[in-house]
């Protein structure tokens, strides 16, 4: 167990730091073989590693950890985000990874890790490594990633109910991230929807102002429809939104799981 403990401390490495940690690959290999037929560690994927907790055979570090070390520039986004900064409504087995270098999709120890496109020109806008080592959007960022995305990871009712619980925004970031994703359709879907909310955060006219400037003239759906009574069409944001929107997504108007 000469390097047990550091590994432990560690938590989830790579192969190159095991490496580093062994002083070369021969002696990386040996300790790996071992490591892994004893029980010490466990493979996550190919070059990706956790230490095991010897107390209860699990591993030493969350979900959230793991994901931060798949690739360089990975980070926890989207609902997985919001569910890291406590503000996700439904459980999720399934981490979204955002990353500058895509991988395929994989699960370890019950979990799914997905890779999603940062969908920016600059993968580290608004990325923070937290204390515990979790690389993750914060939550400005993980606000517009879900407002942009909400579709395919979550649902309305969900991005809503996420949206509620989340404590504060500083309208500063939000407009220098809406700025780097440069999208017309994100402007528009981020203006309706957090002036549905904004008493929460003390955003001011001015944010609001700034978002209709951007929206272009064309006329876009918030969210897929799978009735189309139950929409109508917001003139300020050219959207077509669902009616009476806080009710409406408590009523079940969008189903969508995580």
């Amino acid at each position: 167990m000469k390097h047990y403990e550091q590994l432990l401390r560690m938590g989830c490495f790579t192969w190159d730091e095991l490496c580093d940690l062994a002083g070369g690959r021969s002696a990386a290999n040996s300790l790996a073989q071992s490591y892994l037929k004893k029980g010490y560690i466990q493979s996550v994927r190919r070059g990706l590693y956790v230490a095991i907790n010897l107390a209860d055979g699990e591993p030493a570090v969350s979900p959230y950890r793991i994901a931060s070390k798949i690739t360089q520039s990975a980070c926890v986004s989207r609902h997985a985000a919001f569910a890291y900064h406590g503000c996700a409504n439904q459980v999720s087995n399934r981490v979204e990874v955002s990353s500058a270098t895509p991988f395929a999709p994989f699960a370890f120890n019950g979990t799914e890790f997905v890779y999603l496109s940062t969908r920016l020109e600059r993968d580290d806008v608004g990325v923070v490594e937290q204390p515990d080592g979790v690389r993750v959007t914060d939550m400005e960022r993980t606000v517009l990633d879900n407002i942009d995305t909400f579709e395919k990871t979550m649902g309305l009712e969900e991005l809503l109910r996420c949206l509620e619980m989340v404590p504060m925004l500083q309208e500063n970031k939000l407009l220098v991230y809406l700025k780097a994703f440069d999208k017309q359709v994100l402007y528009q879907k981020a203006g309706y929807l957090l002036e549905q909310l904004r008493t929460l955060w003390g955003l001011t006219d001015g944010f609001f102002t700034h978002c209709a400037a951007n929206i272009g003239k064309s006329k876009r759906y918030l969210f897929t429809p799978a009735n189309m009574d139950d929409v109508e069409y917001n003139r300020a944001w050219q959207l077509i939104v669902p009616k009476n929107l806080m009710n409406a997504t408590a009523e079940g108007v969008d189903n969508a799981e995580v």
